[in-house]
């Protein structure tokens, strides 16, 4: 395994709650490297991370619950500054020797903070007597404080919606300064970390990228590696950090599923070659995949069948370069941190398992590998920040998400060779109207789908029963919730003339307009 050092680090302990991820994604902002440990191994992170500071998550569990989650005492004996957000800031003052009660008054969504008194942590932000909004979402509320705390902002729902021990570096927020809607947040967070612990802010991609090479030497030594490069973005970057670091000692290896976008595998490949001079084997392995898919309506038997075609044929390849005396070692995956985060979940037990097409779970083990994740710590927009120092060109770096599974779950239905090469003309088309416009950068995913419709059509004097083409666009800032894109109804228009003009097959093409939840980004 890939590992890297850093010698300042904050420690965000996660109760549970459904925006962690954000607290880290905002210290990091702040130039500071952090990591997420779940309550039940918090204790062994902490002697394993040697924190400089840490943070509290909040939770969906109730401080006064017999059994509710707590922080272990070594982060209080530790003399560290300490955060404790919404439940974060409820078992503090629990354990510290305040009170938390239950309410009859909740509070959830926009709220207002008035600043009762100064503070490090509003130092430079928020003026004694001033109003600020900020995003409540608790239950029970804190009744009575610890010694060494005094209040620092109130709210109409919690009289001690920021508290503070100055003389410990303690503090403690009722709302949720992580997220967009607590517009200072990310101020206050700043604050913690540079004004109140001290760090500098040298979390760069720059310095990662150095540290990463030099960690990837340390592991791999003189071994052969092999990278399954998919094209997408993560395993790009993983593949160019690694060729960086070892050099000829890696061969990546390209296995053309015929489910990519139009003209997508020879780009990959003329970047790689030409201006990588990165090692790569193409495989064509396209009949084999169309030919098991051909005709199956089950997406979940469509994602078997790919991540079980996908490991056969990557194993014939490492096979052949064996055979050929250049044995691999190491296999090189683009692993993310939210990956990461979510093999270990609130209870302790494994989470929902992640899509097997997400990565080529099963091949370290069946091929005696040992895991090169040289992006294991980074979220993926510290991988398109990372990207672009390692010289991947912003139109790469910048790309929508694709999924490993390709155009076979944009096919709805069975899949067959027409309906492939019908969906990537419209995609095509589609794309191409997005980038002409201006939009594809406000745009998170953009994508075609071919419905198992037919309907019938007037083109010229006959009739016509031909396929419909559903487009689907979306913002959204990491895939969890999405928000269809709100195109004006001129670009639509046109979108669909060329798609029905262009593409023989399709005579109908409509608008999704459905959010995440209810709906998911995909289809299938």
């Amino acid at each position: 395994m890939t590992t890297i050092t850093h010698p300042d680090t904050v420690l965000i302990i996660d109760f549970g709650s459904q925006v962690t991820q954000l607290i880290a994604r905002r210290v990091r902002e702040a130039g500071v490297y952090s990591e997420i440990a779940p309550f039940q191994l918090a204790e062994e992170a902490f002697h394993r991370l040697k924190p400089k500071a840490v943070i509290l998550s909040g939770s969906p569990a109730s401080t006064v619950d017999v059994g509710s989650p707590r922080a272990p005492q070594v982060i209080f004996d530790s003399g560290l500054p300490v955060l404790g957000i919404c439940y974060g800031e409820q078992t503090m003052c629990a354990q510290l020797g305040g009170k938390v009660e239950g309410s009859d008054h909740r509070e959830f969504g926009r709220a207002f903070l008035e600043i009762a008194k100064d503070c490090a942590l509003f130092d430079g932000v928020w003026a004694t007597g001033t109003r600020h909004q900020v995003w409540m979402s608790h239950g029970d509320r804190v009744t009575a404080l610890p010694p060494g705390f005094e209040v620092v902002g109130t709210s109409s729902g919690a009289p001690f919606a920021a508290i503070a021990d100055e003389k410990r570096r303690y503090y403690g927020l009722q709302f949720h300064p992580e997220v967009v809607h607590t517009p200072d947040g990310a101020k206050l967070l700043s604050n913690f970390v540079h004004k109140i612990a001290g760090l500098k802010g040298d979390w760069t991609m720059a310095a990662y990228r150095e540290q990463a090479i030099d960690a990837i030497r340390s592991q791999v030594g003189g071994g052969k590696v092999i990278c399954a490069l998919s094209g997408g973005v993560d395993s790009s970057v993983a593949a160019l950090l690694t060729h960086e670091a070892v050099g000829e000692q890696l061969t990546c290896i390209l296995v053309d599923h015929g489910l990519m976008r139009k003209n997508e595998a020879a780009e990959v490949v003329e970047m790689f070659r030409q201006h990588y001079n990165v090692p790569l084997i193409v495989v064509d392995a396209s009949d084999k995949f169309i030919d098991a898919l051909e005709g199956e309506p089950d997406p979940e038997k469509k994602r078997k069948t790919i991540g079980r075609l996908f490991i056969e044929v990557f194993e014939e390849e490492a096979r052949k370069l064996a055979r050929d005396g250049e044995t691999a070692d190491f296999l090189v995956q683009g692993t993310l941190y939210p990956d990461v985060i979510e093999s270990v979940s609130f209870t302790g037990g494994p989470s929902v398992t992640i899509k097997s097409h997400h990565n080529v779970g099963g091949l370290p083990e069946r091929m005696n590998m040992s895991l090169v994740e040289p992006l294991r710590e980074l979220f993926k927009d510290e991988v398109r920040v990372l990207g672009k120092e390692l010289g991947l060109p912003d139109h790469f770096i910048g790309r929508h998400p694709f999924p490993g599974p390709g155009l076979a779950i944009r096919c709805p239905g069975g899949v067959t060779r027409e309906k492939l090469d019908i969906l990537r003309a419209a995609d095509a088309i589609y794309l191409d109207e997005i980038r002409k416009a201006g939009l594809y950068d406000a745009i998170w995913q953009a994508f075609a789908v071919l419905l198992p419709v037919q309907t019938v059509g007037v083109m010229g004097d006959g009739r016509t029963y031909e396929f419909v083409c559903a487009l689907r666009a979306v913002t959204s800032v990491d895939g969890m919730t999405a928000d269809f894109y709100h195109y004006d109804m001129e670009f639509l228009g046109r979108a669909a003339t060329r798609i029905i003009n262009e593409v023989r097959g399709i005579n109908r093409v409509v608008y999704d307009v459905t959010s995440k939840p209810p709906g998911t980004i995909e289809w299938e």
